[in-house]
């Protein structure tokens, strides 16, 4: 498993003193992006192809949130290829070995320039040497929308939402789907579904379902025409 150290900063923490789900996704993601910068796999081998990796699911489960400046070690490691579908985990443990977070995802090579599925090149296969699946349960990467659901205000993509690729960055809809929930809803489980690309200027319709009574909240953040960029689960 490819790892790398870190600790606990005050910008990634919380009211409580704890780290954020928001700030423990960003390690996770930072994870995979820093395996496949060290491997030569990264943004400029795929800007070379015309090609980018889009994450389609998340699936993240908290043991527990670390605390302000403590030392932590993130790891993640590719387990398979499916045609254009890659899956990979990840962990996040204390120095001293406690796991306080685990995921999957599943994500999708897509040429630029067809906008069609690309698989990956030998080079890829070769540098992401394949591990075994991470020991956890594995939830369904579809997430169904309560018919309940109930419409909030409509909101418009900012120049802050956008990453590299220039859509909405895949934690900021994380962030987006959190700010309907209590603070202190202590998440356990994150599930995201990612559908579709939003981009600058579009406008992201948020329909919100869910309480603290039954344990979790599920926030759809669709397009204006009521289909979804993407399903976030919050448990």
């Amino acid at each position: 498993m490819y790892t790398f150290d870190s600790r606990v900063r005050y910008s990634e923490v919380g009211t409580d003193g704890n780290m954020t789900l928001i700030a423990l996704l960003d390690y996770f993601q930072d994870s995979s992006t820093f395996h496949s910068e060290d491997l030569g796999l990264g943004t400029d081998y795929l800007k070379s192809l015309n090609q980018v990796w889009m994450l389609s699911a998340w699936q993240i489960c908290v043991n527990r949130y670390p605390h302000l400046c403590e030392r932590i070690v993130i790891g993640t490691a590719p387990y398979g290829f499916k045609g254009f579908v890659g899956y990979r985990n990840f962990e996040m443990k204390t120095q001293a070995g406690e796991v306080l977070a685990y995921a999957n995802s599943v994500w999708s090579l897509m040429d630029l320039g067809k906008m069609t599925p690309a698989k990956p090149s030998e080079q890829m296969l070769a540098g992401y040497v394949l591990e075994e699946k991470y020991p956890m349960e594995y939830a369904p990467r579809r997430i169904d929308v309560p018919a309940e659901g109930r419409n909030v205000e409509p909101f418009a993509v900012k120049a802050h939402h956008l990453d590299t690729n220039n859509h909405v960055n895949n934690g900021q809809y994380v962030r987006m789907a959190a700010e309907y929930i209590p603070k202190d809803f202590p998440v356990k489980q994150l599930r995201v579904e990612y559908k579709s690309q939003a981009v600058l200027g579009d406008r992201i319709c948020p329909v919100v379902a869910g309480d603290e009574e039954t344990g979790s909240y599920i926030v759809s953040l669709n397009r204006e025409d009521g289909r979804p960029y993407s399903i976030v689960e919050l448990r």
